[in-house]
């Protein structure tokens, strides 16, 4: 009968905080993020020394069969953040862990993103995450005010991949360029402590990664130059269907043989974090544009 890894397993450090996560930055070491969707997975990439767990809505495409991220709902957000942050506390974990405010969940009202997300800290979570610039920034300031911790999310973002006109690099252009930076400085001006680059030019991350003096960026096909990187599990454990992404690699190929703790899952996990802590990952000659 399978089970979630047992608990007892003595912390390795200390649980992971905002302060810590902004020593982190300062020192210049970076942030390594993973996504995940249950207690197994959570508590295994926590003792892979995972930085950060984020129960993203992408759940909607990996775990629920969608098509996209814009059908999952808060409900499903709210289980999916019950399982994870019920996994790190009885195995011990000490990842930070934040959650997706999934689409419709904060689009009406600062009123209405704040009951999301007090629905989302009371499952567990530590931080919520939102997605695009402009408008965002009042609800940032908003739910910051009350003591909620924001990471926001700019480049291509899933939950408008319509208005997008489909999964492609933003960014190229002087003029969305501008609009990116400008939009990153007004989310940390309203209180972000960390913003998600997806799919921008490597050049453009890390200008705007120079622009913030303290909102962390974590990079996903945004290149080396951000704070840190996420990846969805699913795919750096080569377990989804179709091509990948080009800025994904398959840790799980890397992975030693045999069923010690640098094989299979958990040492593809670590093998994972120690790239991102190296800056092995990602090469931006084969993971960026």
């Amino acid at each position: 009968m399978s089970s979630t890894p047992q608990p007892g397993a003595p912390a390795r450090r200390p649980t992971v905080t905002l302060n810590s996560l902004a020593a982190q930055r300062a020192r210049g070491e970076k942030i390594a993020m993973l996504t995940a969707y249950d207690a197994t997975f959570g508590l295994l990439a926590d003792r892979a020394g995972m930085d950060c767990l984020l129960v993203g809505d992408s759940l909607g495409m990996v775990c629920q069969g969608l098509s996209s991220t814009t059908p999952v709902s808060l409900d499903t957000m709210v289980y999916h953040t019950e399982s994870v942050a019920r996994g790190l506390r009885h195995g011990g974990g000490s990842a930070w862990l934040l959650t997706d405010l999934p689409f419709g969940s904060y689009h009406l009202s600062r009123e209405q993103a704040l009951a999301s997300a007090l629905r989302l800290i009371q499952a567990g979570a530590q931080m919520v995450k939102l997605e695009g610039g402009g408008w965002t920034a009042e609800t940032v300031a908003f739910l910051v005010e009350r003591g909620v911790p924001v990471c926001a999310h700019l480049g291509l973002t899933p939950q408008t991949v319509h208005v997008l006109g489909g999964y492609r690099l933003q960014g190229k252009e002087d003029t969305a360029a501008h609009k990116l930076l400008d939009d990153a400085v007004a989310l940390e001006q309203a209180g972000a402590a960390m913003v998600v680059l997806e799919m921008v030019p490597a050049l453009l991350a890390r200008q705007i990664t120079a622009a913030l003096s303290h909102c962390a960026t974590i990079g996903i096909g945004a290149g080396s130059g951000t704070d840190g990187q996420v990846l969805v599990v699913h795919d750096m454990l080569g377990a989804t269907s179709g091509k990948l992404p080009r800025f994904v690699r398959n840790f799980l190929a890397d992975a030693q043989p045999g069923s010690g703790p640098d094989s299979g899952i958990a040492g593809a996990m670590s093998a994972y974090v120690q790239a991102v802590k190296a800056g092995h990952y990602p090469d931006d000659s084969q993971h960026a544009w």
